[in-house]
Parts: C-alpha cells; structure tokens; sequence
C-alpha cells in the first residue's frame, strides 16, 4: 500500500505580484505539529508553452517570531534607509486587485 506524504493543507493565502505568485500555506504533520511553506511561483515562457519555477521556503512555528522580527526589521531598513520619498509614498498606498491596501496591512502576521 502506498503511503500519502502530502502533508495536511490548514489554511493557504495567495499574493499576486507582477509575475511571480507567492503562497502562504499553513500545514500540519502527523503529530500535530504546524507550519509554514512560503512559496513563489514564477511563469516562465519558452517557445510556445510554459511552465513554473517554484521556489519553496518551511518556517516551522519554533521560529515564527524570530522571522517575522527579522522580516519587519528588514522592512523597516528599507523604508527608512534606503527608499526615496516618493517611493516610499508609493508603497504606503498601493493599489492591489483595484482595491487600495497600505503596505504595513499587508505585513502583519499577528
């Protein structure tokens, strides 16, 4: 008898950005255990098909908080760093799917 090994799917949240298509999964092993698989999908056009280049990212629940501060610490750097103030305003007010969102809503993992 074969044996199943795709891992249970909780809850799964989709990112649209340009060409590429980021997954936020939620997932949980066979104890119970839960965590995250960070994926980016990428179209890539040859000939006359084409196909996806997947790049896959498991943050296990032991470090969701280490990420999330190095990820919002990075964030921060930038905004206040690096960026110009016009494309600092441009992040602040985005226009996603028709529908404007502010980029710190977009971040937040609480």
């Amino acid at each position: 008898m074969e044996e199943n090994n795709e891992k249970a799917e909780i809850y799964s949240q989709r990112v649209r950005a340009g060409k590429r298509t980021y997954f936020f999964d939620v997932k949980s092993t066979r104890s119970n255990d839960f965590y995250v698989t960070i994926t980016e999908s990428k179209r890539k056009f040859k000939d006359d098909s084409f196909s996806y280049e997947k790049h896959k990212i498991f943050l296990y629940k032991e470090d969701f908080a280490k990420f999330l501060e190095a990820l919002q610490g990075t964030i921060d750097h930038v905004k206040s760093e690096l960026l110009t103030e016009e494309a600092l305003a441009a992040l602040e007010n985005p226009v996603v799917e028709g529908q404007e969102a502010s980029f710190d809503e977009e971040l937040k993992w609480e």
